[in-house]
Parts: C-alpha cells; structure tokens; sequence
C-alpha cells in the first residue's frame, strides 16, 4: 500500500473511532444518573484492555524498551486528561466543557511547532480556526462563556489531551501499535482505578448499563486507541486534531437519531463548519504540510 492509499486509510480509522467517542455522549449522560464517572471509568478501562490483549496476544512480545517507556507515559497522558475533564465536567456545564475540550485542536500545532519544531501552514491554521468555530456552535449555548474554576481544569485537561495527540504522532509506529495501545489502556486502568477506590467503585446494577459499558469498553475504548495509534503514525499531529474535531458533530448527530434532541440550524451549521475544516486538510495539496516528525527518546 502505498503513502497516500495508508494515509487515506488512517484517516477513514480515524473518522470511524471518533465517530465511537461520538456515539458515547447521550449514553454517558444517562449512566451519569446511577454510577459515578470515575467508577465508570475504572470499569470501562480494564475492559477494554483485555479485551486488546486477547485479540492481540503477542503484541506486548514485539515492544522494545523504549517504546514500552513511550507508551507509559502517553497512558499517564491520557489518564490525566480524562480525570481532570471528569472533574471539570463536575463544575461547568456539558456544552462549555465540550467547547474548552476541543481546544486541544488549537493546542496541538502549537505544541508540535515547540516541541517538534514542525512548520504549520497558512491553511492548517485556517482550518484550525474553522474547527474551533463549529466546535464553538456546536457546543457553547446562548449566555457565553464564564470561566473559572471547572473551565481551568478542563482547559488543562484540552492542554494534555493535545500533548498525548503529539507525542503520539511522534511516537507511534505501524509495527508497534497494538502493544503500546495495550500499555496504554493499562496504565489508564491503573490510574483511573486508584482514583475511584478511595470512595469505593460501584457497579451497574443492571443489564442495560452493563451492556453499555461493555460498547463504550471495546468500542470506544479498545477499538479507538487501537485505532488512534496506529492511524497517527501515518498522519502528522495536527492533521490527526483536525480530523478528531469531528467528535461533537457525532456526538450531535447520535444525540438528534438516538438520544431523543431536535435538529437545530446551530447544530447544523456548526458541524459543516467542522467537517469543511476536515475536507480542508484532507484535500490541500499534497505537499509536505509539517515537517518530518523525528521520534523522541524518553
């Protein structure tokens, strides 16, 4: 396969986990009302770890050393950003929790531009702008945006979100990627466990919530970090921010076919506005965009 038909693939991989992350939304908000969010998570985490290592039995074997080290410290990443926009989410409404999240779209190419010192284009910057925008009318209702203390956490939450995006995409390699999605998912399981423990963890009591678990588990879980690391060792960072700016548009669009929500001109408008951001990097020329990412030693 060559360059170009991998990095189309990767970006189909990629459109189809965030389109999982989407789909999860309506079914978090009503497990909400019955399990905590860390207990949630402490559940969901471990699932979907053994579910990778069954499908992917000799994965962790083909890890060297180093990527073993690289693949821990992007679980912690990835660990910490989801507690802290838990606890954000606590003190601030959904919409403006979704927005501030989305940010991570601006702060990967800052990120990479510093730290892998990649060139961003006039056009990425563009399509940035577009992304945050429809994020923007996707997610922050009429009133604007008061910022304080559940903001700043989930704004530093956006923060680590879009360094894990980075060092991923400087990390990751094809051969490697289902062991160190593997290592990901448990030390996510080790770090969300030990924050639910202190106040007990409480599991569903019934059918229904486990069976949504189980979806958000190996779906949204196994499937997306699977998908995301091999994906972003053939797409640089920010294309990858860009392309998973699409995730309020699902969730929008799962919310009006499924979670019961009616189809407003706001929902519509603003998730054209993100999908033209996406089919603007998708469709620029094919040129070298950011410059080669080289990988990082931890």
């Amino acid at each position: 396969m060559n360059e170009t038909r991998t990095a189309r693939l990767a970006t189909v991989v990629l459109l189809a986990m965030t389109a999982m992350w989407g789909s999860t939304f309506f079914l978090i908000k009503d497990l909400s009302e019955r399990i905590s969010a860390l207990d949630f998570l402490a559940v969901r985490f471990p699932i979907a770890t053994v579910a990778l290592l069954l499908i992917f039995p000799k994965a962790l074997g083909r890890l060297s050393a180093q990527s073993r080290r690289q693949a821990v410290v992007l679980g912690v990443l990835y660990a910490g950003a989801q507690v802290l926009q838990t606890v954000g989410l606590a003190h601030t409404a959904a919409s403006v929790s979704g927005f501030i999240t989305g940010l991570y779209v601006v702060c990967t190419p800052l990120l990479a531009a510093v730290l892998l010192r990649t060139r961003i284009g006039r056009l990425t910057w563009v399509a940035v702008a577009m992304a945050i925008g429809g994020i923007a009318l996707l997610t922050l209702q009429p009133g604007g945006l008061a910022f304080g203390y559940g903001e700043g956490i989930t704004l530093i939450a956006a923060l680590i979100y879009a360094l894990h995006i980075v060092g991923l995409g400087a990390w990751s390699n094809a051969d490697e990627a289902m062991g160190m999605a593997i290592v990901q998912l448990a030390v996510i399981s080790a770090v969300c466990f030990l924050g639910a423990v202190p106040n007990g963890i409480t599991l569903p009591d019934n059918g229904r919530d486990w069976l949504s678990i189980v979806y958000m588990a190996l779906g949204a879980g196994a499937f997306a970090m699977a998908g995301q690391t091999w994906a972003q060792a053939h797409l640089p960072p920010t294309r990858s921010a860009i392309i998973m700016s699409m995730e309020p548009v699902f969730a929008a669009v799962f919310a009006v076919l499924a979670g019961g929500e009616h189809l407003t001109a706001r929902l519509l408008s603003g998730g054209l506005l993100v999908f033209a951001a996406m089919l603007v990097v998708e469709l620029m020329p094919r040129r070298k965009i950011e410059a080669e990412v080289t990988h990082i030693a931890v």
